[in-house]
């Protein structure tokens, strides 16, 4: 996947992190709801695609022949991951300078005052639009072929993937909290 491809999906990863609490205490997001993040976006990702895309997929192609049956488990896992996705959303929005939409306009209360479920269909399209802006057209065959890549593994799989690339490249904004570790150390 492309840089563009992979900024909007950690965005999307946003809308599931660590529990506002623990992540003003931490700073960082956990890779669980990183990981629900990727799983709830990855449908709206797939739509934009699509959308922006339109004029140079094939026919034949993977998203056209596979493509539906690829993003069906992480439609059906849409609901289960929201509130993973939706921790994300606050952590980014409890960041500093993050509260105010340029108009005085205090998102950070407008966002807190409304239901999860009522800010769901807001996010959808928010999101949607935020990747569909910055695919260009020379990177859709890339993001296809990205997207055929990572088919065979399951919907988890995938979100969990790219938290863990998220937490190996160091991202800082905001930063995957360390894993606890697991197995044997020799």
């Amino acid at each position: 996947m492309t840089n563009r491809m992979i900024a909007p999906l950690v965005a999307l990863a946003a809308l599931a992190t660590a529990q506002t609490a623990q992540a003003q205490q931490q700073a960082c997001v956990a890779a669980a709801d990183l990981s629900d993040a990727v799983v709830y976006a990855m449908p709206i990702a797939f739509d934009a695609t699509r959308t922006a895309c339109a004029n140079r997929l094939t026919r034949n192609g993977f998203m056209a022949t596979d493509g539906q049956t690829f993003i069906a488990p992480f439609r059906d896992g849409q609901d289960k991951a929201w509130p993973g996705a939706f921790r994300v959303l606050k952590t980014f929005m409890d960041k500093p300078g993050a509260s105010e939409d340029g108009s005085g306009m205090d998102m950070q209360a407008m966002i807190a005052a409304m239901p999860e479920d009522a800010l769901r269909p807001f996010v959808d399209a928010l999101v949607g639009q935020m990747i569909a802006e910055e695919i260009k057209g020379d990177s859709c065959g890339k993001i296809e072929r990205g997207l055929e890549l990572v088919s065979p593994l399951p919907a988890e799989n995938v979100g969990a993937l790219v938290a863990f690339l998220v937490e190996i490249a160091e991202i800082k904004e905001p930063p995957v909290c360390p894993a606890p570790q697991t197995g044997k150390q020799k």
